[in-house]
């Protein structure tokens, strides 16, 4: 089931709470208010969440279909192994009023958040960047975000044996992706980083590129890496139709478990899709399609191919939904180099990582995401600075002067923070 929409997904393609206090029940009880609703009543949420070793908040509502099919598996895990492990489940509810409210944590046999605290409801979903429902979040007992997949978690873990979920390390998920692949297709590649091509004869977009990448791979990217396939197919005979027309590697097609594991850790929600590691496994890049496609020879790569801070918005528009996104629509040159400027101090601030960064950076030229921003933000035409920041419930800002240079730039962001911009709303 697809989770249901808190917020409107308008394009389609963490931090620790705060601990100004000595203990981590008194941060709790900062961000969640001084109560928690409990099948006995109302107590002190310090009381509620002492001594838990994890604490999970279940963001849901009774009219959502999807969260009705995940509250008994869930609250039969709770019941069966959680509540042994020391975990605590906070309901947070996106429900319509408190009769809807009151009938469906008649199911539950966790603790809620009031439904009378939406300010704080609200800030809980902003902060975990809830934008669809079920959710559930995990964090440990000083209130460090584990896990905001907590959901994709315990479905796959039902006995709770990998409890409390940390993700995997970098250095985890290049294990794993070794692992997967085995010594002896490893040991084909030659030692060049390898292109895992996920892919499927079943699938259109699929078969219109996977010409383009083997004219590429003969034309001098086989240089620079080896390809393997790894298969959506729906069984043997439709693989071995597929793989005649590639001229690279293919992971063996019974490989299942080997080709769900690359799936998951190279976060492939979509195929065509193509991911790039290093001989050592590590993830190099997880948009190596559009890469490719702008260097086929691989001219650039690996530094070129890694994750940069400033991109064009129409090669992939994921963070658009979950960040804060500065994009220069338009043509101009000297606002899109200006913009570029101001994402690199942010890199360099953020410690050359991507995630740690505050907000995204973008170029935003003719192109079909560009154009669903100009209609969903009413600007149709013309050179334009935008922030966006739908995780904000569809807020959006327009710098309302020329954006020529990075300090025009920053003194926008410097106008929103301080209340002094407008706060628009993006249309649904």
């Amino acid at each position: 089931l697809k989770p249901c929409k808190r917020n409107p997904n308008f394009l389609a393609t963490r931090s620790p709470l705060s601990a100004s206090r000595p203990s981590a029940a008194m941060a709790f009880a900062e961000i969640f208010g001084d109560v928690l609703l409990t099948k006995d009543g109302e107590k002190p949420t310090e009381a509620v969440l002492a001594g838990k070793t994890a604490i999970g908040l279940y963001f849901s509502a009774h009219w959502c279909p999807p969260c009705r099919a995940f509250t008994p598996q869930l609250a039969g895990m709770y019941k069966d192994v959680l509540t042994e492990k020391g975990m605590e489940i906070i309901f947070v509810s996106s429900d319509k009023d408190q009769g809807s409210f009151d009938e469906y944590y008649g199911e539950m046999p966790w603790c809620a958040l009031p439904f009378s605290k939406r300010a704080e409801k609200d800030q809980l979903s902003k902060k975990f960047k809830v934008s669809g429902i079920p959710m559930f979040v995990i964090l440990g007992p000083d209130g460090a975000l584990i896990t905001n997949d907590g959901r994709g978690a315990v479905s796959k873990d039902p006995k709770a044996e990998r409890y409390p979920w940390h993700p995997p390390s970098k250095a985890d998920k290049a294990k794993m992706v070794l692992d997967a692949l085995g010594s002896e297709l490893v040991g084909k590649t030659g030692g060049k980083p390898i292109g895992l091509y996920f892919s499927a004869h079943w699938c259109p977009p699929c078969r219109g590129f996977t010409p383009k990448l083997a004219e590429y791979y003969k034309d001098g990217l086989k240089d620079k890496m080896e390809i393997i396939f790894v298969s959506s197919d729906r069984d043997q005979g439709s693989f071995d139709e597929y793989y005649k027309e590639m001229p690279w590697l293919a992971l063996p097609f019974e490989n299942r478990q080997g080709k769900n594991v690359l799936s998951e850790v190279c976060g492939v929600e979509g195929i065509p899709s193509f991911v790039v590691v290093g001989q050592d496994g590590a993830i190099i890049t997880t948009d190596g399609r559009s890469k490719v496609q702008k260097d086929p020879k691989a001219a650039t790569f690996p530094d070129g191919w890694l994750p940069q801070p400033f991109n064009d918005v129409n090669d992939d528009p994921s963070d658009l939904n979950d960040e804060k996104c500065l994009i220069a629509l338009g043509s101009s040159e000297s606002t899109a180099a200006a913009v570029k400027a101001v994402a690199a101090e942010h890199y360099v601030a953020a410690n050359k990582d991507i995630s740690a960064m505050e907000m995204r950076f973008y170029s935003g030229p003719d192109g079909d995401v560009t154009e669903q921003i100009r209609n969903l933000t009413k600007l149709p035409s013309g050179d334009k600075l935008v922030l966006l920041d739908i995780p904000s419930g569809g807020a959006f800002y327009v710098c309302g002067g020329d954006a020529n240079d990075a300090a025009a730039v920053k003194a926008f962001l410097d106008d929103i923070k301080a209340g002094k911009c407008e706060k628009r709303q993006l249309e649904k």
